[in-house]
């Protein structure tokens, strides 16, 4: 039996097919990781924006108890002091409430815009992942088809759609495009 020569582009579209598994690889362990990171980074925002609700909910009652308040001291006879001193002072209290659920919404939002940040931050990278598994993957079926089939030219081919691949891959990492 005569063996079949073995043409050395071969080896080069194996070596090639290895570099472009090995990305499509790391994309997908990374895209997954960056995905995940963008899933809790929304529930987190979700649950502080709700946690910014209830706040507003009490401030709002605090701001409503106080102009009820104010209201009713308004209306007082003025021989009645004791009482409008123990309105005064509920009032008083309220207004303290009132600037302590003013400043925990700030935090609170705060947080929630952070969270809203590293979710869209790993949204990116995510989809600069998932953008380079397509064209790696394209690019290891089109090798596969020229190594079984001897063509060249599909490696060629294969050669420039995994480079746009490992161009995505490296945007993963630094987000240059």
């Amino acid at each position: 039996m005569a063996e079949e020569k073995k043409e050395p582009w071969l080896n080069y579209l194996a070596l090639t097919t290895i570099i472009f598994a090995v990305a499509a690889t790391l994309s997908t362990f990374k895209g997954g990781g960056y995905s995940t990171r963008s899933m809790l980074s929304q529930e987190q925002a979700s649950n502080k924006w709700a946690y910014f609700q209830s706040k507003s909910l009490k401030l709002y009652i605090y701001e409503t108890q106080k102009d009820v308040l104010e209201l009713d001291t308004k209306g007082m006879k003025k021989e009645d002091p004791s009482v409008k001193d123990a309105y005064q002072s509920k009032i008083s209290e309220y207004e303290k409430s009132i600037k302590r659920y003013d400043k925990e919404k700030a935090d609170i939002k705060k947080d929630a815009e952070h969270f809203e940040i590293l979710r869209d931050d790993a949204q990116t990278h995510s989809q600069a992942f998932g953008m380079a598994v397509i064209f790696l993957q394209i690019s290891i079926l089109l090798s596969s088809i020229a190594a079984l089939i001897k063509r060249k030219y599909l490696w060629i081919i294969g050669i420039g759609v995994g480079s746009v691949g490992l161009v995505y891959f490296i945007n993963g990492f630094l987000l240059f495009l």
